[in-house]
């Protein structure tokens, strides 16, 4: 499984970004998949997740802020983030939740200056 994340950038505070996961090898609409956000010095954690039939659920911190989604057509999920700050700051990665595929493709970066 090929999981290619794109759309990254530097931004400031306030700002928005819209990040991409091209999934590849595998039968993308049985999945349920999700962002996870390693920020720097810290542990990567899992901050949203969409299910096969589009059902969402964020962390509380990007509740509001982040709207993720998924094109089962073109095997891709986005995640759309508004008002970023600085603790949005880290590499964006996607996968499948709750069990990860065991490759994780090498993320995109967002900074987030204030």
């Amino acid at each position: 499984v090929q999981l290619q994340a794109s759309g990254g950038g530097s931004v400031e505070a306030g700002g928005s970004l819209r990040v991409s996961c091209k999934v590849i090898g595998t039968n993308f609409r049985l999945h349920r998949m999700a962002w996870y956000r390693q920020a720097p010095g810290q542990q990567r954690e899992l901050i949203a997740d969409i299910t096969n039939d589009g059902k969402q659920n964020y962390v509380d911190s990007v509740k509001g802020r982040f709207i993720i989604s998924r094109d089962n057509v073109r095997r891709t999920m986005y995640l759309q983030m508004n008002s970023l700050n600085p603790e949005d700051t880290g590499v964006y990665y996607c996968n499948r939740a709750p069990e990860p595929f065991p490759s994780w493709g090498r993320g995109t970066r967002v900074s987030v200056s204030s």
